[in-house]
């Protein structure tokens, strides 16, 4: 089974933290061999506070991401949240992300099946993973041409998540392709006064457990200080320990 590996900062902040990125992920796959997939949001449309930073918007955030493409040749994946998105951005990225919280909203999912990218659908925070077969129904009705569904954890009470491994295996008798996000698995939504907390510390373990449940590829947002990043800081992985941690996977 392919090994599906995607990483990347969370948005898109300046060029400068792209290039820094894209180089370094350049490098693992010169030295692994792997094929990592870059991925970035040109619009964090769901942050919790208003004031919170969003990005450069599509049209700047799409030419970045084909910058990247053009100078480094990796795969690019980005989010989308509405359904207009989908063709221009299609038109740029590889893959096509439908965040967590919208994964049943069908004219975002006819939207980007119809560009013909990879549909990579996340799991809601409160859905099962067998409920995850209708939105890859709606998916497929629309076109399809391959979609992968990524487990990212479930709520449980307020402003914490747990991840059920055994979604893993549910996802994978719907598609090949599950992918464990190994960041956002470990958020504390909106327990950070105002933006989303959480503790990376245990994203190697996130990933490791996936492994042990199938899971055929892994998701990392990444950051060569993620304390300073301007979305999803907790979270996020040093970038300097993407190359050992994808290492200790494949």
């Amino acid at each position: 089974m392919k090994t599906t590996i995607i990483a990347g900062p969370c948005v898109i902040e300046s060029a400068q933290l792209l290039d820094t990125v894209a180089a370094k992920l350049v490098e693992i796959n010169a030295k692994l061999g792997t094929d990592i997939i870059f991925k970035a949001s040109f619009d964090k449309a769901n942050r919790t506070s208003i004031a919170s930073f969003r990005g450069p918007g599509i049209d700047k955030g799409l030419q970045m991401l084909a910058d990247v493409k053009a100078k480094y040749g990796l795969r690019l994946l980005t989010d989308i949240h509405e359904s207009w998105q989908a063709k221009p951005a299609g038109e740029v990225v590889d893959v096509l992300q439908i965040p967590a919280f919208l994964c049943r909203q069908t004219d975002l999912l006819v939207a980007a099946a119809r560009t013909g990218a990879i549909v990579n659908i996340k799991k809601a925070q409160f859905l099962s993973g067998q409920d995850m077969r209708y939105p890859v129904e709606k998916a497929r009705d629309a076109g399809a041409r391959e979609i992968w569904l990524t487990e990212r954890g479930n709520m449980i009470g307020y402003n914490n998540l747990v991840v059920d491994f055994r979604n893993i295996s549910d996802m994978l008798d719907i598609v090949p392709t599950v992918i464990m996000d190994c960041t956002h698995s470990v958020q504390r939504p909106g327990g950070a006064d105002g933006k989303t907390g959480g503790d990376r510390r245990f994203v190697p373990a996130m990933a490791l457990a996936a492994k042990a449940f199938g899971a055929t590829g892994w998701f990392f947002e990444v950051h060569p200080h993620p304390d300073q990043g301007l979305s999803d800081a907790a979270n996020m992985l040093e970038l300097d320990k993407l190359e050992t941690l994808v290492a200790s996977l494949i």
